[in-house]
Formats: C-alpha cells, structure tokens, sequence
C-alpha cells in the first residue's frame, strides 16, 4: 500500500424518455476526471417513441463504459430509477448518480459529489438549487420557487432535516444506502425520491446536499405539480405515521 486514499467508483444511470435532442450533449459534459472513476454508465430508454436508444447506441459504441438499457414500454420515473439503482449495485460501484437526460442538472459535479460523500461519510446526497440562492437567476418560474420553498419548509418539520431542496431529481446514493433502503417499496411516480429520502432518514442513514446550478431551458416535463406536491404531502404523511420503519 503507497498510502494513497483511494478514489471512489461511481455507477451513473440516465432515465431517458424521448431524449434524443439533448442525451448526446449531457454525456459530453461529462468531464475527464469523472471518467476516471465512473467504472459504468447506463442509459435506461424507458419506452421512447423517438430516437433515444439510437443515440445511446451510438454513444455506446464510441465508449465501452456507457450501455443501453432498453424499456419496450412506458415503466415510469420510479421504475426507471429503481432500475439503475439494481444495476449500479450488481457493478459493485460505491456511489450511485442519478443524471437526468434533458441537461437539467450538472454532470460536470459527478467528481465534487462522490468525493464529498466519501470524505463526510454521506449515504444520500442531494443536488439544491436553492443552497447558493441562485434559483430564481437560472430561470426557476417563481411560481415553482414560492412553492418549492413552502413545501420544503414542510418536509423540514416532518423529517428532521435542514436541507433547502428536496426535489431536484439530481441525487447521488452510498452503495450503503441502495443496501438499506427497500427500493422494492418505493412508488413508481416521481415522489420516488422523497419516499428514499424518508426511508434513509428513517433508517438513520446520513442526508446531506450540496449547491448545484439552476438551469431551465426549453424541456419537456412530465411532472404534474398539482399530483406531485399531493403526492409529496402524503409521504410526509406516511412517515409520520410511522409506515417507513
């Protein structure tokens, strides 16, 4: 042994649903140092009508690192999640990153994430875009800022945290963490990150965020506000209730 502390491997799976404009340009953000340590990259096509399992096949043949996982039909958000979580823990990868694939969120932190949760013993570490105050100058309609904070300041108070940004989508996960928490439970709708979250708390896992930039751009969402921040309501619900044990 030369004493060197050892750099973390890190698995990234990519839910991908009609992405064929924007999947190339997120992967080639990707920087040099995070290849070094990303021992596997999937893309996981969940049913598109497009050309994104195309553009993965391509993007695949170019590196032997990046594979294709195909869904035939629509699975879901929490499925396609669920998904690559299984096939970063049968990699063996420490970490685990979710990259969603319309450029919302920045693969040029994969290294900063998975080396701060190495060095701060973190299991669950999310992306805020509230954290550095830069929401609203990237573009965050304000009505998704006021509502975002409001049930933000919510989940506070329910789980015992002090984070400033919930529902980014842009999550690194500890192998420890895929280990412990039943992702087999989770919901299938995009509360599939809360309910982990809740889940990790209440297992006593360590749940820490880190800034990241505020981008919107002209994406397709598929995220009802309306059903989501019910849904987001009832998780809160269902930890209070003590279902989460």
């Amino acid at each position: 042994m030369d004493g060197r502390a050892r750099s973390p491997t890190l698995g990234v799976f990519v839910p991908a649903y009609n992405a064929a404009r924007t999947l190339g340009p997120v992967i080639d953000r990707i920087p040099a140092d995070a290849w070094q340590i990303i021992d596997a990259l999937f893309v996981i096509d969940d049913g598109s009508a497009d050309d994104t399992s195309a553009v993965a096949g391509a993007l695949a043949s170019r590196c032997d690192r990046i594979r294709l996982v195909r869904h035939q039909a629509n699975r879901g958000y929490g499925e396609t999640v669920r998904h690559g979580m299984r096939l970063c823990l049968e990699r063996g990868s420490d970490f685990a990153a979710c990259l969603h694939a319309d450029g919302q969120y920045p693969p040029e932190t994969l290294v900063r994430f998975a080396t701060y949760m190495l060095d701060h013993g973190v299991d669950v570490l999310q992306g805020s875009r509230h954290k550095d105050g830069g929401a609203l100058a990237g573009g965050m309609p304000l009505y998704k800022y006021a509502a975002g904070k409001a049930l933000t300041a919510l989940e506070n108070a329910v789980f015992g945290l002090r984070l400033t940004d919930y529902h980014s989508g842009y999550l690194v996960y500890s192998r420890k963490a895929l280990r412990t928490v039943p992702i087999d439970r989770l919901s299938g709708y995009f509360d599939f990150d809360l309910e982990f979250i809740a889940r990790a708390r209440r297992h006593g896992l360590v749940i820490d965020e880190l800034a990241i930039p505020t981008r919107y751009g002209d994406e397709v969402s598929y995220l009802n506000p309306v059903r989501y921040g019910f849904r987001a309501v009832g998780v809160m619900v269902s930890y209070m209730a003590g279902r989460y044990g």
